[in-house]
């Protein structure tokens, strides 16, 4: 069942959080030039829904792998909850004003804070303490 939970999580993290990072990093230009921020914003908002995924299918793989209180999950949670206020808060009400005020102060910052917590998440699951993989 392990194996399952953790196909799962890892497929959910590349198809939901995939698209937002990369989504939410081109919109600020998208707004300055003659890209299209409404179609970026709309797959920031739907991959985000979707996004809610990941951290289900990691509870459920950390529960039946026995190691939900170990501190590199513990951490991992974290900042996973991080990452996710600041896309609620900061991300994608941000981008909704840039769609009527064309003002994309902070955003940039606020998304690449969102990336490198997402990236500091997936390192610390590749190179877990206690890991198998001889990593």
């Amino acid at each position: 069942m392990s194996k399952l939970f953790l196909s799962l999580h890892v497929l959910a993290a590349i198809i939901a959080i995939g698209p937002v990072t990369v989504a939410a990093s081109m919109f600020p230009k998208a707004v300055t030039t003659a890209g299209n921020p409404e179609l970026l914003h709309r797959i920031c908002r739907v991959y985000a829904l979707i996004g809610i995924s990941v951290p289900v299918f990691g509870f459920a793989t950390a529960g039946v792998m026995g190691v939900t209180g170990h501190p590199w999950v513990v951490v991992s949670i974290a900042l996973t909850t991080a990452a996710a206020f600041v896309l609620a808060l900061k991300i994608l009400p941000g981008q909704e004003k840039a769609l009527k005020t064309k003002d994309v102060k902070h955003l940039a910052m606020y998304t690449g804070i969102f990336n490198l917590l997402w990236a500091t998440v997936t390192v610390l699951m590749i190179l877990r303490p206690g890991s198998t993989t001889g990593a």
